[in-house]
């Protein structure tokens, strides 16, 4: 039953991402770490190892869900070539500074994260886009503020560089596809940051590689990547605002969970 639980939690995670180009690593970490609880792990590694299992799972999700807005001409890859700079350095440092959080700190710390990301798709606050093209080392140092971020969340970034690539004058659609494309290094150094820094930690369950916990990852990513493409697809076709309202109520229900849990 919990095998089957990653497997629908991999379609509906890959599903969001592709759609919205954020969300997807929001909802697996709250699951996940309702997941982990039911199963006993300890609570010294349970909230890091659903983080790092997270991000883990974005890297095939990722990839999937930037090719299919590469198809459609939406992302900018010149961006992300500067931005992904900042990235990597970001994503390991975020990676080490979650290490130094309590699993009870990080969980509130990520509830709160989720609460508010739900009240700003309701009141919809998006900055207003600046004048002319952003420098380089504006996207690479804004690349390590949200790979920072995103490794202590677990999530794919597009939270945070949605909102950075509209203020950089980019549409609305190459937004959500050039921040599906910056999925990939973040989740890819943060895995590697996730990997490190719970490596022989003594209270890891077994099938766990540092604070990655293989039986969720395989499941979730067997889901989620045909069900990214899918998202992705209907991202250009679908009204989104209801979509999006109702999503935002489920996160805030997630975020009060976590910190209630």
């Amino acid at each position: 039953m919990v095998y089957l639980t990653y497997l629908v939690l991999g379609a509906a995670a890959g599903f969001l991402a592709g759609l919205f180009g954020i969300g997807g690593g929001l909802i697996i970490v709250a699951v996940l770490v309702m997941a982990f609880t039911a199963l006993g792990f300890s609570p010294d590694v349970l909230v890091h190892l659903a983080v790092g299992t997270s991000l883990a799972t974005i890297i095939p999700t990722s990839l999937s869900s930037s090719l299919a807005h590469h198809k459609k001409q939406a992302v900018k890859w010149g961006w992300v070539k500067f931005i992904t700079l900042g990235l990597g350095v970001g994503a390991l440092i975020g990676a080490w500074t979650a290490s130094l959080l309590s699993g009870l700190a990080l969980q509130a710390i990520i509830g709160v994260f989720v609460m508010l990301v739900s009240i700003q798709m309701v009141l919809k606050f998006q900055p207003k886009p600046k004048e002319g093209e952003p420098a380089s080392l504006v996207l690479t140092t804004a690349g390590g503020v949200i790979g920072w971020a995103s490794t202590i969340f677990g999530i794919g970034g597009g939270t945070l560089s949605v909102p950075f690539l509209i203020w950089c004058n980019a549409p609305m659609r190459q937004a959500v596809g050039t921040s599906a494309a910056l999925g990939f290094p973040i989740a890819l150094f943060g895995t590697l940051g996730y990997l490190w820094a719970g490596w022989q930690h003594s209270s890891l369950p077994e099938l766990a590689t540092g604070y990655i916990y293989w039986p969720a990852l395989i499941g979730i990513s067997l889901a989620s990547v045909p069900f990214a493409r899918v998202g992705a697809k209907l991202a250009h076709f679908l009204p989104e605002l209801l979509l999006k309202r109702l999503f935002a109520l489920l996160l805030f229900l997630v975020g009060l969970k976590l910190l209630l849990f």
